[in-house]
């Protein structure tokens, strides 16, 4: 009896649907990452990465026969981005909370500058475009509107852009991901990957609160005489002493 291969395409009905238990649990791993995420502990990049190697399984289900009738492939591409961004993230996070008291966040969170925030949305629609079309020709032998390859570029971008700024510990983040829910959830449900688009929903909820959070403790941890966002390291190097 092959147990981690029966394990590995275990299956499960939801709503009349057959899902991979791998879908369920990645984003199990991908909601503990959220929340540790947003009472900045450094826990959340490891656990956020076993969470994106389960789901890339699952959203590449042209290579690992899922259930799903055909792949996503910018959802499959952005678990490779945040694996690569995870271990970043984790070297930023813990570097920065050895300088930190015992107890205290890994890092201040800070909004982007002016000319940080200027040059991630514009190379986020440069992008956008390119990947759209890098995911047609992926995709040209399966007949899907065109639409659907723009937004599966929109949240492959997104998703990138917004942890990309989690790392640096910009409040940007969260407002990213409500851009990336906005488009994220229709497409899972259209697509077949309703524990996903539950979890994208759920998300929802958690980033609004996880924006507060941030904004708030970009306004209360802010040094006394420090400018928001002098440097690239004004958030996470801002400490406590």
């Amino acid at each position: 009896m092959d147990v981690w291969g029966d394990l590995f395409y275990a299956e499960v009905s939801v709503l009349g649907h057959t899902v991979a238990w791998r879908e369920v649990v990645g984003n199990v791993f991908g909601f503990a990452s959220a929340l540790l995420g947003m009472r900045r502990t450094v826990w959340a990049w490891p656990v956020g990465i076993i969470g994106n190697l389960l789901l890339f399984t699952v959203f590449m289900g042209v290579w690992f026969t899922n259930p799903q009738e055909h792949s996503l492939f910018g959802q499959a591409a952005r678990q490779v981005f945040f694996i690569a961004t995870s271990v970043y993230g984790w070297w930023r996070w813990q570097a920065s909370r050895r300088t930190r008291a015992k107890g205290e966040p890994a890092i201040t969170p800070r909004w982007a500058t002016l000319r940080e925030r200027t040059a991630y949305l514009v190379g986020a629609v440069l992008l956008i475009v390119l990947a759209q079309w890098v995911f047609a020709q992926v995709g040209a032998g399966w007949p899907a509107p065109r639409w659907y390859y723009w937004t599966d570029a929109w949240i492959f971008v997104g998703s990138m852009l917004a942890t990309f700024a989690m790392a640096r510990g910009w409040v940007d983040f969260w407002l990213v991901w409500i851009a990336v829910d906005l488009v994220g959830i229709p497409l899972l449900w259209h697509s077949g990957y309703y524990p996903s688009a539950v979890m994208y929903a759920v998300y929802g909820g958690l980033v609004l609160w996880g924006f507060v959070v941030w904004a708030r403790a970009a306004r209360d941890e802010a040094p006394q005489g420090a400018v928001t966002g002098a440097g690239p390291a004004a958030g996470d190097a801002a400490v406590h002493r």
